[in-house]
């Protein structure tokens, strides 16, 4: 079943280093897996990256649907994105969002349709295609792995207002009652 560990917040240092190739397909990884699933659903996210639970490698799960409402749930271990060609992409102007900067959520443009490819947790090679929301998840997941959140994406004013809001919501978190 997993165990929920906590979320890691923007600025602790591993979500901001790119993360390790896995090179074991073992039952530490399959443990790793399972706890990042626990994870994503206490905390009602679609997707989690490895370095999120403050684990640095290259692993993430997902569990959301596409641009048809098909729903798509799995783990990408060792992933490379790959993305339409500059004359064929098509970008999704969404808001989103990042456990790891909880609360705040900003317009970006994201290709979409997205694939990836890796492995899964038992070392077999998998490819995921994704559009709509599960290749915005896809590219967002993967951003975390190579160490970038989505708010070092946004124009410079506009992270800086993310990142004030969600500053003031942690100073409300802490308030005394």
């Amino acid at each position: 079943m997993g165990e929920v560990r906590p979320i890691v917040h923007v600025g602790d240092p591993v979500l901001h280093n790119a993360c390790e190739p896995v090179t074991r397909f073992d039952g530490e990884l399959a443990s790793l897996v399972a706890d990042m699933f626990a994870s994503m659903y206490a905390a009602e996210g679609v997707g989690l990256a490895a370095n999120q639970i403050g684990v640095p490698l290259r692993v993430f799960v997902y569990d959301c649907p596409d641009a048809d409402g098909e729903h798509h749930k799995g783990v990408v271990v060792n992933p490379v994105l790959e993305l339409p060609g500059l004359g064929e992409r098509r970008l999704d102007d969404g808001d989103e969002g990042c456990l790891s900067v909880p609360g705040q959520y900003a317009p970006l443009p994201r290709s979409d349709h997205a694939t990836v490819h890796g492995f899964d947790a038992s070392g077999e090679p998998v490819t995921v295609e994704g559009t709509g929301l599960l290749a915005r998840c896809l590219q967002h997941e993967t951003d975390h792995l190579d160490g970038h959140l989505y708010i070092d994406r946004l124009p410079a004013k506009r992270r800086k207002q993310v990142l004030a809001a969600y500053q003031e919501s942690t100073k409300a978190d802490k308030a005394p009652l």
